[in-house]
């Protein structure tokens, strides 16, 4: 059998399958399924600054300031037992460190260099053994240059890395002018590795109603392609562990992330769509590829595929856009 052994921001897995941050990590029994159908390791749902924010907002204005609620104040809704989401998160942690054997790596969303520094202290202490920073907001103001853009996600990087010495990776959008140049800034500031790409549920619009609306759009195998070809590209030129996240289905997903260069291969919407043994299935496909073709491990295969490594590095470059452009035939019947 091959061995399908890989190092991740300086942790050794088992396999490269890592389930992504989902809701699969609130309950104890989802995770320890995921770990008995191979996951290598286990990335929590992310915690959000604005949501620790408002669970201290609302303790302050019923707990300290009660006078401004006239007669609610003598209703307070927080019982002995009551968990902010903070405390929550933290007890989540320490209770999936006690039962499970794999990394646990936490995941934190929010853009305040207080909210980084305060929640990625708090959740080294509970023990996870690495930290996923999701660092993205939406800069709808136009006064705000994508460089000072940049440079926030690059300070909280910073501050963080002054308060915790667990591995630190940033996952990040593909929404950079140019994301080696970001990459090679992030290393410097003291990234231990990326996750590429963050995928986002966008708004819609109900025609029926009008109303701007909010839906769950789980990801397809054709989302891997934009992820695949940038870890093809920044494999060899940086120094930074590379997860590639978004659209992983398949065993055949896996391997291609594998071969473009990736250390870590998330997956969530397969694991929602059909369970803990999609991890399985895409386990023993990779198996049976490697097999065929007579490869002894993942390190072998991995990043074989490289911008670097191929005859031709204009395949992951603009050349292939145009020869994709050249080659496209019409269906039959279609008329123009």
């Amino acid at each position: 059998m091959p061995d399908l052994s890989t190092t991740h921001l300086g942790l050794e897995l088992k396999n490269p399958i890592v389930p992504s941050s989902s809701p699969l990590s609130h309950k104890l029994d989802s995770v320890l399924h995921l770990e008995d159908a191979g996951a290598a390791a286990i990335v929590m749902h992310s915690l959000f600054e604005e949501d620790v924010r408002n669970d201290e907002q609302m303790m302050d204005r019923f707990l300290i300031h009660p006078d401004s609620f006239g007669e609610a104040a003598g209703h307070v809704p927080f019982g002995d037992d009551y968990l902010s989401k903070l405390d929550a998160y933290l007890e989540q942690i320490m209770l999936l460190k006690s039962r499970l054997d794999i990394p646990v790596i936490a995941s934190l969303n929010g853009n305040s260099l207080n909210g980084w520094v305060e929640l990625g202290r708090e959740m080294q202490h509970a023990g996870a053994d690495a930290l996923e920073l999701n660092a993205w907001y939406m800069p709808g103001d136009p006064q705000l240059s994508g460089e000072a853009v940049e440079e926030h996600y690059l300070a909280l990087l910073r501050e963080l890395k002054t308060v915790v010495g667990i591995p630190v990776c940033m996952k990040l959008s593909p929404f950079f002018s140019s994301l080696p140049n970001f990459v090679q800034r992030a290393e410097a500031a003291g990234a231990a590795g990326l996750s590429l790409f963050n995928r986002f549920y966008q708004p819609d619009i109900d025609l029926d109603t009008l109303q701007v609306v909010d839906r769950v759009q789980l990801s397809s195998s054709a989302d891997t392609l934009l992820a695949m070809r940038w870890i093809a590209i920044l494999r060899g030129r940086t120094g930074l562990s590379l997860a590639a996240t978004g659209g992983v289905h398949e065993a055949g997903d896996a391997l291609k992330m594998l071969l473009a260069g990736a250390d870590a291969v998330h997956m969530a919407s397969a694991l929602l769509q059909r369970g803990p043994l999609a991890i399985g299935e895409v386990l023993a496909g990779i198996c049976r590829w490697m097999e065929e073709r007579e490869y002894e491990s993942v390190a072998q295969l991995k990043g074989s595929m490289s911008q670097q490594n191929l005859p031709d590095p204009g395949a992951f470059a603009r050349a292939a856009y145009l020869n994709a452009l050249d080659s496209f035939t019409p269906p039959a019947g279609v008329r123009y």
